[in-house]
């Protein structure tokens, strides 16, 4: 079985992660639980709410992670604003040493081993989806 995922699925992903207990799940969930259900990226309880198992947790940070690392390294061709990018998702690509902060502006440069990666993610064809 392919476990490589669209668009929508991560998408969906993403609202499972923040949807509030009791809420109805909307139709980007609907059409795309069975398949993440049996991927294991989501685990339905018997009164049919769900939530993200380990592995989505994962893959969907991992899919932060990547667009984190494109949303600087794109800020940086541009020069435009800072790129916005999540608290626990700048913490551990900086910790990885993908990105360092900027002393005068406040947002991140990236670092050779960051070009590197990215690099070598896009000789692969790995883009996320």
């Amino acid at each position: 079985m392919d476990d490589s995922l669209t668009k929508d699925e991560f998408e969906a992903l993403a609202q499972i992660r923040q949807m509030k207990k009791g809420v109805r799940p909307n139709a980007c969930i609907a059409r795309n639980a069975k398949k993440l259900i049996g991927l294991k990226y989501v685990a339905s309880a018997r009164d049919g709410t769900l939530s993200l198992t380990e592995k989505g947790q994962q893959t969907l940070f991992v899919k932060r992670c990547v667009d984190g690392l494109r949303a600087v390294a794109n800020a940086a061709v541009v020069a435009a604003a800072p790129a916005s990018i999540d608290a626990d998702v700048a913490t551990f690509l900086s910790r990885k040493g993908l990105i360092a902060p900027k002393a005068e502006s406040g947002g991140f440069d990236l670092t050779e081993r960051g070009r590197e990666s990215l690099a070598d993610m896009d000789s692969r064809g790995s883009k996320p989806a």
